[in-house]
């Protein structure tokens, strides 16, 4: 059996005892095994001893954090095993080398506009004025370039989202915060999509600050936003209109009083058990 991610919405704190961690807050203590846990994900105030970071250090458990209102903040990034020192020169010299960081921005800015075709596709909406875009990559000449060809196919791929969605408006997309119930699901998707992707990059020996579409940053993880073009459509974007069209989220699991619409908790939890189960699922 596989590692899986461990979820936690409330406030409390991570502490150790001898070789297991556990979680305490005002309800109690429960212990987290974390010889099973693949990553850590801290939805609430979260407070953790030393002694609980040096055990998920050695067992290769990171730590994503968000704040109230489900934005990523950071993470706790165990020390690297894997990072290949060859590796990271050979990331530096394609980034470094104008040629080589074109090419591979354009694969994953080619990526996402084919799969936000795929997705209107699979909901019978027409996708020619999307997949048009393309036309524009083999002629950029530069990161803005390839940059601006994918806002075009974005704006016009978020013109089709209202004739797919049937029991929400999405209008257009508004962000921090977002203003109806379709865009604070995307952020927060995007958001725990983010930190997956994170989470998975550690697993390799790729460093994940350096990117070749989004600029290097020492705030974040630009690798980890290069990828997340390429699965937002087919992750996030499918997974709100799933759950908007069954009605497995509803306006009931949204909190209007800060100054925004966001996922109340009860939304969280229903949003965060399909977004693992989407992860786990073969993408067709």
């Amino acid at each position: 059996m596989g590692r899986k991610n461990f979820y936690i919405l409330s406030d409390g704190k991570l502490r150790r005892d001898e070789n297991t961690i556990y979680f305490e807050n005002k309800e109690g203590r429960r212990p987290i095994p974390v010889n099973s846990i693949y990553s850590i994900y801290s939805l609430g105030s979260l407070s953790i001893s030393s002694k609980a970071i040096e055990l998920l250090s050695k067992e290769g458990v990171s730590i994503h954090f968000f704040n109230r209102y489900g934005y990523y903040i950071g993470s706790f990034y165990p020390r690297e095993t894997l990072i290949s020192g060859e590796v990271v020169l050979k990331q530096a010299e394609h980034h470094l080398d104008e040629k080589k960081r074109i090419y591979l921005a354009r694969a994953f800015v080619e990526g996402s506009i084919l799969n936000m075709s795929r997705v209107l596709r699979r909901s019978d909406s027409e996708d020619s004025d999307v997949i048009s875009a393309l036309q524009n990559l083999d002629d950029a000449e530069s990161i803005e370039e390839l940059m601006g060809a994918e806002a075009v196919a974005r704006s016009s791929y978020y013109e089709k989202f209202d004739k797919i969605l049937r029991h929400m408006k999405f209008e257009k997309r508004t962000r921090m915060p977002p203003e109806n119930e379709v865009n604070a699901m995307l952020s927060f998707g995007n958001s725990m999509l983010y930190a997956a992707i994170l989470s998975e990059i550690y697993h390799t020996q790729l460093h994940p600050a350096i990117s070749y579409l989004h600029e290097p940053s020492e705030r974040r993880f630009s690798l980890a936003l290069d990828i997340s073009e390429i699965f937002k459509p087919i992750i996030v974007d499918r997974l709100v209109f799933s759950l908007v069209n069954r009605r497995t989220i509803t306006e009931e699991d949204f909190d209007s009083r800060f100054n925004g619409v966001l996922l109340n908790e009860e939304g969280k939890k229903k949003f965060i058990k399909s977004f693992n189960e989407k992860l786990g699922e073969t993408v067709k």
